[in-house]
């Protein structure tokens, strides 16, 4: 098996993205990750890919093995990594259908381990969350369907949706997408000197943005199912141009003590 450089990690709908792969078990010190890696080809580039909610959807979004699957990844040779996910839309020109490619990410979960790192002083720089190269492309390749440049995703802990006083404080704040898997996947990716981004599809206005409706699991299901395949196809464009790494991601944690050795 060729080493996989690049891997794609899927979001709610999206559990399946290579043609005839060999599915690797990984194991971990944090346990086994979401779902068996599948490892195959795009073109001529060996790609990684996992569904971050296991294959049938059995991880709700605050119980996704997070270390597990960032490390089970970093293990097999992968070092940049492409995180889409389904978002609710902030703003009302954000509406279903909608890409948007974050710059920014603003934490609100309150239970979740979003560290490997639990002794030493290992405090690594987050203020630019996104690998700025890797978004890059993705705005590139999502060119045709007029992207939104940038923007902030605010993460809650789930698995319930925002009430409408949430909602509006959100989009009060400026921020443009919301979710329930973006963190700590982005730090955790960090953390292991990955190059990580993610490019959301906005499935629904949040509950503060659109006063006559509330968000339903059937109608973001409904809406990512409908754009499955755009995604699809612009990801497999995409991990076809990454280039070698140039960027910062991969001295993320240069001159540091570790606990340990990363794999």
């Amino acid at each position: 098996m060729t080493t996989p450089d690049v891997a794609v990690i899927g979001g709610s709908g999206f559990y399946t993205f290579l043609d005839d792969p060999e599915q690797v078990e990984v194991d971990t010190p944090y346990g086994a990750p979401s779902a068996p890696i599948s490892v195959g080809q795009v073109g001529d580039r060996t790609v990684a890919f996992l569904p971050r909610h296991g294959a049938d959807h059995r991880f709700p979004a605050h119980q996704v093995p997070y270390r597990a699957n960032l490390w089970a990844l970093r293990s097999l040779g992968v070092r940049q990594v492409l995180a889409p996910c389904a978002v609710g839309g902030l703003r009302p020109e954000l509406g279903p259908g909608s890409f948007v490619v974050p710059d920014q990410l603003v934490d609100r979960t309150t239970a979740r381990t979003q560290t490997y790192y639990d002794t030493g002083a290992v405090h690594v720089s987050f203020a630019d969350p996104y690998c700025d190269r890797l978004r890059g492309h993705l705005l590139e390749g999502l060119a045709d369907h007029d992207p939104t440049y940038g923007g902030a995703m605010v993460v809650i802990e789930g698995p319930r949706f925002s009430t409408r006083a949430e909602s509006r404080w959100y989009a009060e704040n400026g921020w443009a997408v919301i979710n329930m898997t973006g963190h700590p996947e982005a730090i955790l990716a960090r953390e292991l000197a990955l190059c990580y981004a993610t490019v959301a599809l906005v499935t629904d206005h949040d509950a503060g943005v659109d006063a006559s409706d509330s968000v339903s699991m059937e109608a973001v299901f409904q809406v990512f199912r409908e754009h499955t395949d755009t995604l699809k196809s612009t990801l497999a464009g995409v991990v076809g141009s990454i280039g070698e790494r140039d960027c910062a991601c991969a001295s993320a944690v240069d001159g540091m003590t570790l606990p340990f050795e990363l794999p």
